[in-house]
């Protein structure tokens, strides 16, 4: 995201035209935000910035009004992503009121600059902390996704969080690598279709995502104790 389009301006409603160009920004800055990546969200920023400025005479007003919805998304970003939530509203009083006082365009892209550099480092500051809406995200991702070849790296992105911080965050979380979690999702699904369904082996195979049945059987021994086959019978010798 090093080169960002040009965007033209309505000459006779440029408020229009820069909200939708900041909604098109919008998911890139709160997952930039929430994986901690403050050089791109400033990137973001100052290039909506840029943006807002070319407006003309109307800007003033439509950049306070932008300014607050900006930091309402950032701050719910900040939130997700593992800043204490009341360290971010303290912070959000002390700017609002700041903002109502500030009139001059580089005062006010400076403020919302401000806000961005304070509402970082509030994240920065938990760095131990795994903020479980992500996880969460991630994990379902997986589950509705076992049929098919994913990556770490897809997961990741879904969840809006780098790879290497996607990790060091299971490993906290799960005490499991992405490729360990996988595996023993796939197998869960799996214990669930040998139970409650009559699907062949090669069906479930296909279903819970492993390359061939072969593969399917070590991995479930390997984990369960038992082979398949095995699994199903005992389940239905004890009632499921």
């Amino acid at each position: 995201m090093n080169d960002f389009p040009a965007i033209p301006l309505l000459e006779h409603r440029p408020y229009d035209r820069i909200r939708e160009l900041y909604l098109f920004q919008e998911p890139m800055l709160m997952a930039a935000i929430r994986r901690g990546d403050r050089g791109e969200a400033r990137r973001i920023i100052n290039y909506v910035l840029v943006h807002i400025y070319s407006a003309g005479e109307e800007r003033s007003e439509l950049l306070k009004g932008l300014l607050l919805e900006l930091v309402v998304m950032i701050s719910r970003a900040a939130v997700e992503a593992g800043a204490v939530q009341s360290e971010v509203l303290g912070l959000n009083f002390r700017f609002l009121t700041e903002l109502a006082n500030i009139h001059d365009d580089e005062d006010l892209a400076a403020w919302l600059r401000k806000t961005l550099e304070h509402v970082m480092s509030a994240i920065e500051r938990q760095e131990d902390f795994t903020p479980p809406l992500l996880v969460g995200k991630a994990l379902d991702f997986m589950r509705t996704n076992l049929h098919r070849d994913i990556s770490r790296d897809e997961t990741a992105r879904h969840a809006g969080i780098s790879p290497s911080h996607f990790s060091r965050l299971l490993k906290e979380r799960t005490g499991r690598s992405f490729t360990e979690l996988l595996r023993q999702c796939r197998v869960d699904l799996a214990c669930d279709l040998l139970r409650n369904t009559e699907q062949s082996l090669t069906e479930i195979t296909d279903h819970c995502g492993f390359c061939d049945q072969s593969y399917f059987t070590r991995v479930f021994q390997d984990v369960k104790g038992a082979t398949p086959k095995q699994f199903r019978a005992a389940s239905r010798v004890n009632g499921g």
